[in-house]
C-alpha cells in the first residue's frame, strides 16, 4: 500500500509544479527531478535508477499540465501556434532519440550533471537579459526543424518540459518573453508525449523497479502530481501575465540557478 505520508509530499509538490509550469512555461519538470529523486531513494531504489526514474514521471506529468497551462495562455491570445508548428516536428524526433537511445545508456548521476550545466548556462542568459539583435527573428522551418531537435533531445535527458531552453531561445530572437513562456507551455505536450513513449519502451525490460512501475515510470507519483498540478496550471499562467517582464525573467534565471546548483551536488555526491 501506498502511505500517506507520500501521497501528501507528492500532492504539495504537484501543487507547486503546477503553479510554476503556468507562471513560467517551465512545466515544472525541473522541480520534481530532485525530490523525485529523493523520495524513490528514500525508499531503497538504487541511485542510478532513482534519477532516470523521476526524469521519466516528471515527464509524464507535464502531459497533463501543459494541457491545462496552455488553455489559459491560449485564452489571454499568447501562445504564437505559427512557432508551435514550425518546432514541434523536431521536437517529436529529437524527443525520441533523447529518451529511447542516449537516456537508456548514460548513467543517472552522469545526467543529474548535465542537467545542472544547461540549466545553469540558460539561467545566466535570462539573468543578465541580453538584448537580442533589433534585426534578430525566428529561424526558418530548417532553422525551426533543427532547434526543435535539440530541445527535444534535451529536454529527454533532464525530465523538462523545454522551458528552460526554448524560453530564451524565443526571447533571443525578439519573441515577448509572455509570448514565449506560453509557446513554450504549448511545446511540452509534444515533447511530453513523445519522450513519455521512449521512457516506456526503453525501460519495460528491467529488473528491480519498484512496485507501481511501468518502464521508467513511477505511478503513483504520476497519477497524484498530475492530479494537483492541473489545478494550480492556470493559476500560475494569470500571474504571468499581471507581472512586468523584467521581474518575470529575474523570478525564471533565480529559480534556474537554485536547480542547478542542487542537481550539480547531486552529480558530484555518487
Amino acid at each position: 500500500m501506498i502511505d500517506l505520508a507520500l501521497v501528501l509530499e507528492l500532492a504539495f509538490l504537484g501543487l507547486f509544479a503546477g503553479f510554476l509550469a503556468g507562471l513560467l512555461g517551465i512545466g515544472g519538470g525541473m522541480l520534481m527531478v530532485p525530490f523525485l529523486t529523493y523520495m524513490l531513494g528514500h525508499r531503497g531504489v538504487d541511485a542510478n535508477l532513482a534519477v532516470k526514474m523521476a526524469i521519466a514521471t516528471s515527464m509524464a506529468t507535464i502531459i497533463f499540465t501543459s494541457l491545462s497551462s496552455v488553455r489559459a495562455h491560449h485564452k489571454k491570445g499568447a501562445v504564437r501556434w505559427d512557432l508551435v508548428k514550425g518546432l514541434a516536428p523536431g521536437i517529436v524526433l529529437g524527443s525520441m532519440i533523447g529518451s529511447m537511445g542516449i537516456f537508456a545508456l548514460v548513467k543517472g548521476t552522469s545526467l543529474a550533471l548535465f542537467f545542472a550545466l544547461f540549466v545553469g548556462f540558460s539561467a545566466t542568459q535570462m539573468f543578465l537579459d541580453k538584448k537580442p539583435s533589433a534585426t534578430r527573428q525566428m529561424p526558418g522551418f530548417a532553422g525551426q526543424m533543427g532547434a526543435g531537435g535539440f530541445i527535444g533531445m534535451l529536454s529527454g535527458l533532464v525530465g523538462a518540459g523545454g522551458g528552460f531552453i526554448s524560453v530564451p531561445f524565443m526571447t533571443w530572437c525578439n519573441v515577448t518573453i509572455h509570448q514565449a513562456v506560453a509557446t513554450s507551455a504549448a511545446l511540452g505536450l509534444p515533447i511530453a508525449v513523445a519522450n513519455v513513449f521512449g521512457y516506456i519502451m526503453a525501460g519495460l525490460k528491467l529488473d528491480h523497479l519498484p512496485p507501481y512501475s511501468f518502464g521508467y515510470l513511477w505511478l503513483p507519483a504520476l497519477g497524484v502530481i498530475a492530479s494537483c498540478s492541473v489545478l494550480m496550471a492556470p493559476v500560475g499562467a494569470s500571474v504571468a501575465h499581471k507581472l512586468p517582464v523584467k521581474k518575470l525573467k529575474r523570478v525564471f534565471a533565480s529559480l534556474l540557478f537554485s536547480l542547478a546548483f542542487y542537481m550539480f551536488y547531486k552529480g558530484l555526491s555518487h
